[in-house]
């Protein structure tokens, strides 16, 4: 296994950690203590300047944004009580399933 092969968990972690710590100390902590209205702002924030990026930038700033997505997304995981093991159940179900038969399958509010 490499050293990247579990760095969503790793930084999962992390964050977990930062729960109740002070917000005045830790970015992840301030997020945390803001609430999921705050947080999914910021997840937003971060999809947009992902998509910023891959329309007119570089690579590397795809990259740089990506991360931020990522780390914001899983901070909003933490934040709702989502782990990153039920995301992952999640994918599996839908492996080898047609993308249009999957949400087709979905139900309708």
């Amino acid at each position: 296994m490499t050293e990247s092969s579990n760095i969503l968990e790793r930084v999962y972690s992390v964050i977990e950690s930062r729960k109740g710590e002070d917000p005045t100390s830790s970015y992840t902590a301030r997020l945390l203590s803001q609430g999921t209205p705050e947080i999914a702002r910021k997840v937003g924030e971060e999809a947009v300047e992902t998509i910023t990026a891959a329309l007119a930038q570089e690579n590397k700033y795809v990259v740089a944004e990506s991360a931020d997505l990522l780390f914001h997304l899983l901070v909003l995981w933490s934040e709702r009580g989502i782990t990153p093991e039920e995301v992952w159940a999640e994918l599996i179900r839908r492996e080898g399933t047609s993308g249009v038969e999957e949400k087709a399958a979905r139900p309708r509010d």
